[in-house]
């Protein structure tokens, strides 16, 4: 099997994949963005939720991550647009002391939700961001990358 960028036609020009002719099958994509705070941020969570002027910090952040993946087909050139079936986000503080987001999304449906998943868990880190930058400019986002992906061609698991 020789594998070929899937989104270049013959001639080497962007193309939308023609997934018309694939059958539908259950989708899941789940992908993780991990957020470093700092510490002074991270000793304000401990005691609770920050709250901004803007609201709760990681619910405001799971409420984008959702938006952010139904809207994939929107912000990323030849992404088809996905009615998804379910999108979730989680977010915890691990032992590291570092904001890991999960984004899971599915669907019944001709393509797979990498995309959405992953656009998903990063928008809701850029909302982490956004929203405790009044605190400190000292966050990173630290990674973003597919955990798992079933349905399709290929399923994909990453070690955690």
């Amino acid at each position: 099997m020789s594998k070929t960028f899937t989104h270049l036609d013959k001639a080497g020009n962007p193309s939308m994949v023609d997934v018309g002719e694939k059958a539908v099958t259950r989708r899941l994509a789940r992908a993780r963005s991990i957020v470093v705070l700092g510490e002074e941020i991270m000793d304000q969570l401990e005691r609770e939720e920050i709250h901004t002027k803007k609201g709760p910090v990681f619910q405001t952040a799971i409420i984008a991550g959702v938006m952010g993946a139904k809207k994939t087909g929107e912000l990323i050139p030849l992404c088809h647009p996905l009615g998804l079936d379910n999108c979730q986000v989680e977010i915890h503080v691990n032992d590291k002391r570092e904001v890991v987001i999960d984004c899971t999304a599915s669907l019944s449906g001709k393509t797979g939700v990498e995309m959405e998943a992953l656009t998903g868990a990063t928008i809701a880190a850029l909302t982490v961001y956004d929203m405790c930058k009044a605190f400190s400019h000292d966050i990173v986002i630290k990674e973003t990358k597919l955990m798992e992906k079933k349905g399709g061609k290929r399923d994909f698991i990453r070690e955690e």
